[in-house]
């Protein structure tokens, strides 16, 4: 893919993105995780300082549009304590399996996660990343490698992990306590042979970030992306309870993030725009459920919302053709009259323009063209 500049415009905390309805700013959250206090701090802050409604994005982040004050708001994030580097602010992209240490899963992750992202602040040659470059954190699950990072651990084993680009095994296998500093080293790799690639995958020879380290496994193996969030009442391995939410259309409402943070529970943000509950008991899970059920949160792993996405749209982008999202819900509309309209066997992203946005790694993409959509080829 041929770019026009070295450096992307992702927008961040500090570095915003000016769009239609205003300056845009997206908080990383590595591994998707983030404080019932700290959410509660930015539903306040975008109740004061931006639209009332925060997205979900497609790599475990949140984001405040239609920001009227943007230093006011960084300001508030830095309080909340989700800036704490500002030079490596829009770099700190990790995902990771949401349920790792929880439900299921090799080992647990989120060690690895603070660790890795430690790495990250702590490097000044990684301040140079892309703000698209991704790493990411399996936990032997399979949900996040299918979802093409940069870079990833694939957990083969409580000691074991396989080294991806891509999303692929490269066939480089390291120790688990090795994973941070491989994945640092391959960053590193990329930040010092990149032009104006802003992916691994642009690269001519993406093979090149591999010099030295010996594969010693079968290269090639992929994962199929996942289509559908772990949402409802979840079983923890411990005896816990963690209660998964679908947000519709990936948009959360500001005030239901506070009812959500009032749980007092850890929550994370997943890259399928949903939000998990974690460690409760049985007793306060079930009066949270009864709580955020009528907020519009979805639990129900059959709901046609799980298959539906879009862009932002109109009149939040000036690029887009229509109001992608009023078409989109009224796709995910179980009462529609097309029973083919709800997308139930087939998950379908519309999008405003053909730079398709948030376009998941399976489905269906259509794509708005004045008079309708086109399905993406």
């Amino acid at each position: 893919m041929s770019r026009t500049r070295a450096d992307d415009a992702c927008p961040g905390a500090l570095q915003v993105h000016r769009a239609a309805d205003g300056a845009l700013a997206r908080v990383r959250l590595p591994g998707g995780m983030i404080t019932a206090a700290q959410l509660a701090a930015l539903a306040a802050a975008a109740l004061r300082f931006g639209s009332p409604s925060m997205e979900l994005t497609s790599r475990g982040n949140l984001q405040i549009r239609a920001v009227s004050d943007p230093s006011a708001l960084a300001d508030a994030i830095a309080a909340a304590g989700l800036l704490p580097s500002p030079s490596h602010e829009r770099v700190r992209n990790v995902l990771a399996s949401p349920l790792t240490g929880r439900v299921g899963g090799v080992a647990d992750l989120r060690g690895t996660v603070r660790a890795l992202d430690a790495a990250i602040q702590a490097d000044a040659h990684l301040a140079e990343l892309p703000g698209r470059f991704v790493f990411a954190l399996d936990d032997g699950r399979g949900d996040v490698s299918g979802l093409g990072a940069d870079v990833g651990a694939h957990l083969l084993s409580p000691t074991e992990a396989a080294l991806l680009l891509g999303g692929v095994d490269t066939g480089v296998r390291m120790a688990v306590d090795e994973v941070v500093a491989v994945l640092t080293t391959v960053a590193r790799r990329f930040v010092a042979v990149r032009e104006k690639q802003w992916r691994i995958g642009e690269l001519d020879d993406p093979d090149v970030v591999l010099d030295g380290f010996d594969r010693v496994a079968p290269a090639g193996a992929t994962w199929p992306p996942v289509e559908v969030p772990p949402v409802g009442w979840l079983p923890q391995d411990d005896g816990a309870v963690t209660l998964g939410a679908g947000a519709r259309l990936g948009v959360l409402d500001a005030r239901t993030a506070e009812f959500l943070a009032a749980v007092e529970a850890p929550l994370v943000i997943t890259p399928w725009r949903s939000v998990l509950v974690c460690d409760l008991d049985e007793g306060v899970a079930d009066v949270a459920l009864r709580v955020l059920a009528p907020r519009g949160l979805v639990f129900d792993a059959e709901s046609p919302w799980l298959r539906v996405s879009s862009c932002t749209g109109s009149p939040g982008c000036d690029r887009s053709l229509t109001d992608v999202r009023r078409d989109a819900a009224d796709a995910a509309d179980p009462s529609a009259t097309d029973p083919a309209a709800t997308g139930a066997q087939v998950h379908r992203h519309f999008v405003g323009c053909d730079r398709a946005c948030g376009s998941p790694a399976n489905g269906e993409v259509l794509i708005a063209t004045g008079d309708g959509y086109r399905l993406r080829g």
